[in-house]
């Protein structure tokens, strides 16, 4: 499906745009020409107003001076028919309605007769119900006022909650995510989660895909859009409404009729999705899909500073299939090379004993496990506590030196940064700070070592589904053990 016109539109209506903020008019009004930066032609519409800041406003659809590409609605539901008809007769490509009353409470009459419309003069209905869409590169966008976001990254999301939509942009700023395309689609009564998925499965500027979903209208082109896209792309999905009570909850919220959570498992496993458990994880999964190097296979090195962390990490390994194969001499040797055998061992995982707050020997072991062909992903393990209370002298050097030896390493690196002193403003600022560090240098970091273990595993999963298709001669293309 050819959605180009709506994430690069050339022109734009915004139905009930507004000189306030009362009715949400300027809302997705002044999103696009001032938040977003938005350079394309741009037509406020609404019959009370000559003008709005300065910029002419058309009292109707039928003044605008050309066809425009996209339409954005934000009136009330009951002049939702008298609105797409106008924009039919403009022939606009797309409109989007910003407003509920719809399916949700009840109003299916009203959605049909939209339909029908659509249908009719091949205009393309994103929502109802919903925020709408953004595009970094386009600078179209449905954030909230003073959106951080403008660098054109790898990430897209389809969201059929506007509040989870938005959740997801704020969380992924703050985890230095680059976002390229969202779409909130509410109730989805036209174009539906797949039509979108399709499209971004052929886009070359996404790398991950992930998904909030209360319904699927058709399963079957569901189903075919996943066919087409798990190959290329990891897609992550957050099922809503998978309880008898969140079922309920969904209808209400989007109209939506939710699967039963055991079939909707089963889908996601046979077609090789990557099903998120809550909403964090969702995110930790995308940060692991967009590092710049994915888990190859399931033999892990960890190291750190305590005997307790390292015994509870193997714990949460063997669990998820994952193992901790013993280094080998030459390893462990590099190893012992920077430290004592006092209250250290240097087998796998790596107890690093006091050395295992200074970030120079955390780098040096780093490279020794890089050098060990039995070890696909190195995970370094940093407590901010003993770092902010005896390396301070590091905390602004230290993380460009695991950096540095990260860029010379095709494994993947993915620092924990312990989190358990959670009332101290200081321990919180220095996390902050190498978490930035660590993300813009395009390593996926955690809190807890469950983090890191479930993002590793999903996207294990994910690559180990579809490699075995590729290349099923591949040492590390053996799903069994996961």
């Amino acid at each position: 499906m050819d959605l180009d016109r709506l994430f690069y539109p050339q022109s734009i209506a915004v139905i009930g745009a507004s000189p306030s903020l009362k009715g949400g008019g300027k809302f997705p009004y002044y999103q696009v020409i001032t938040w977003a930066g938005y350079t394309g032609r741009l037509y406020p519409v609404n019959p009370k107003y000559d003008e709005i800041d300065g910029a002419k406003v058309y009292h109707s659809l039928d003044e605008l001076p050309e066809p425009v590409d996209f339409v954005i609605v934000s009136v009330s539901a009951q002049y939702a028919i008298e609105t797409m008809e106008a924009a039919a007769r403009n022939k606009a490509k797309f409109i989007h309605f910003f407003t509920s009353g719809f399916s949700e409470v009840g109003n299916f009459e009203l959605e049909e007769a939209l339909v029908k419309i659509a249908k009719k003069t091949g205009i393309r209905i994103i929502g109802p119900n919903c925020m709408g869409v953004h595009c970094t590169e386009s600078k179209i966008t449905c954030d909230i006022p003073q959106s951080p976001i403008t660098e054109v990254g790898n990430v897209a999301f389809l969201g059929q909650s506007g509040g989870m939509t938005n959740n997801f942009m704020r969380m992924a700023h703050s985890r230095y995510l680059g976002l390229n395309k969202i779409v909130s689609y509410g109730n989805q009564i036209d174009l539906k989660v797949e039509d979108y998925m399709e499209y971004l499965a052929a886009d070359e500027g996404v790398k991950v895909i992930a998904a909030y979903i209360e319904d699927i209208k058709n399963p079957g082109a569901f189903i075919e859009a996943l066919k087409k896209t798990t190959p290329i792309k990891p897609v992550i999905i957050l099922k809503g409404g998978s309880t008898e009570q969140g079922a309920k909850a969904a209808a209400s919220h989007t109209g939506a009729m939710a699967a039963r959570s055991d079939l909707w498992t089963a889908i996601m496993r046979q077609y090789g999705c990557i099903e998120a458990q809550n909403f964090e994880h969702m995110m930790d999964l995308v940060m692991m899909g967009v590092a710049d190097y994915l888990p190859q296979g399931p033999r892990l090195g960890f190291l750190g500073a305590g005997g307790g962390t390292s015994v509870l990490f193997t714990d949460l390994a063997a669990k998820r299939g994952m193992s901790l194969p013993e280094l080998s001499h030459e390893a462990q040797q590099m190893i012992s090379e920077k430290i004592s055998d006092v209250n250290t061992s240097t087998t796998n995982p790596v107890d690093l004993g006091f050395y295992g707050f200074d970030f120079g020997i955390m780098a040096h072991t780093i490279q020794a496990m890089a050098d060990d062909d039995a070890i696909d992903v190195i995970i370094p393990y940093f407590s901010l506590d003993f770092i902010t209370s005896f390396q301070r002298d590091q905390i602004e050097s230290g993380p460009h030196i695991i950096v540095e030896a990260a860029q010379k390493i095709d494994k993947p690196i993915i620092p924990i940064l312990s989190r358990f002193t959670e009332n101290m403003v200081e321990i919180e600022e220095v996390r902050i700070r190498l978490a930035s560090i660590f993300r813009k240098a395009g390593l996926a970091v955690y809190s807890t070592p469950q983090d890191a273990i479930e993002s590793i595993s999903g996207v294990l999963k994910w690559r180990m589904n579809h490699c075995v298709q590729d290349d099923a001669s591949s040492d590390h293309c053996r799903a069994e053990a996961l």
